[in-house]
């Protein structure tokens, strides 16, 4: 079967679609026949060999999938062959067939796509994540996102939404300012002058939760428009500025925190925990409230270009790469 591999962990440019063996599924296994792949910025990592993760290579890529149950190991209960299903890896997820643990497998609503599918568990779960367990977002309270555009930036919104929050999208350019306002953001601003912005549209007041999967120059700003008893949730460092810093003192004047979300370490070592996610995200896709936004697809031989493009920020929602 084809995989998407690296040889060398020396980026995007050099990652190669290979013939491997297909495997098969193991107790509390699933097979799956795999139609989309998600593009992630742990694939892009763990092409350059910069991932906490770093596996011998070669190596498949691929941490978000959606497809078809192929198979099922002994064990393995709730799930049928043929059935839709989403799933999540660590990597491996990019081949025509991939074995995941049972407990990160996803029934898929009919009415959604293989690419939206695809688009689904990392960013979503992260988001439900960050929101639910880190911030305890509650009805009514003001979420600003930064990156609203992207992958995570999207699902946050979608997901903030889901939960009753006001939600105040930060991104970059107008055109990204469409996509997060069509995602579902009440508001939308620049990132040049977005304290201002802010400020004004909550009156002053500030926001409640911020979630920053960018951080940079606009960390410090971010922590001043925090509401007393905010909370500042850092995802990630997209803008390669370097990790910022933050002085303690600023914490004590209103109250406010900043505190780390790291949805896989805390999620893959919890038996039965994404499940428990998928159940919260299930209302929400029913609705209509969670709708991936898919961006730019792509085909397996691909894969690289669609990681460059990522890695140059030139992504609008979620990238997906096409396997079937």
């Amino acid at each position: 079967m084809r995989a998407l591999q690296v040889i060398t962990p020396t980026g995007p440019a050099d990652v190669e679609v290979r013939e491997v063996a297909e495997p098969t599924a193991g107790p509390g296994q699933v097979l799956v026949e795999v139609h989309s792949v998600g593009v992630s910025f742990p694939d892009l990592l763990l092409s350059k060999g910069e991932y906490q993760l770093k596996p011998e290579p070669p190596f498949t890529l691929g941490v978000d999938l959606a497809g078809t149950v192929a198979a099922l190991g002994e064990g393995v209960e709730g799930l049928a062959v043929g059935q839709r299903v989403a799933g999540v890896l660590p990597h491996g997820g990019a081949a025509e067939l991939a074995v995941v643990p049972a407990d990160f497998v996803f029934p898929l609503p009919e009415e959604t796509s293989y690419d939206e599918g695809a688009a689904l568990p990392m960013n979503y779960l992260t988001a439900q994540f960050a929101l639910d367990e880190r911030a305890g977002l509650q009805a009514g309270e003001t979420v600003l996102v930064h990156g609203a555009a992207g992958g995570v930036g999207t699902a946050t919104v979608q997901v903030a939404k889901g939960m009753g929050a006001r939600v105040i999208a930060v991104v970059s350019t107008d055109e990204k300012s469409k996509v997060a306002l069509a995602a579902g953001a009440d508001d939308a601003v620049l990132l040049d002058g977005f304290r201002a912005a802010v400020t004004e549209l909550t009156g002053g007041r500030g926001v409640d939760v911020v979630l920053d999967v960018v951080g940079g120059d606009a960390f410090t700003d971010s922590l001043r428009l925090l509401a007393p008893q905010g909370r500042l949730l850092v995802v990630g460092f997209a803008a390669g500025q370097g990790i910022p810093e933050v002085k303690v003192n600023r914490l004590l004047l209103n109250n406010v925190d900043v505190r780390g979300v790291g949805w896989g370490a805390f999620a893959m070592t919890r038996p039965g925990y994404m499940q428990q996610q998928w159940k919260a995200l299930e209302p929400m896709l029913a609705s209509g409230v969670v709708k991936p936004p898919v961006g730019a697809t792509y085909p397996l031989e691909e894969f690289g270009r669609a990681l460059a493009d990522l890695e140059e920020r030139k992504a609008l929602g979620k990238v997906v790469v096409r396997l079937r």
